[in-house]
C-alpha cells in the first residue's frame, strides 16, 4: 500500500479507498487538528 513503491500510479487499500487521492487531498486541506492544537498551545505559553 506504500505509494512510494508506485510512483505516478494510484494505490488502493483493500477496502477500495484510493490512498493516493486521500494523500493528495490531505496535502491541500490546510492544518490538521493536531497542528491547530499545537499552535494554540504555543500561543497560550507565550502569554
Amino acid at each position: 500500500m506504500n505509494s512510494s513503491n508506485h510512483p505516478g500510479k494510484d494505490v488502493f487499500a483493500r477496502s477500495g479507498t484510493n490512498v493516493s487521492e486521500v494523500k493528495r487531498r490531505n496535502e491541500q486541506s490546510g492544518l490538521s487538528y493536531n497542528q491547530v492544537k499545537e499552535m494554540m498551545a504555543r500561543k497560550q505559553n507565550q502569554k
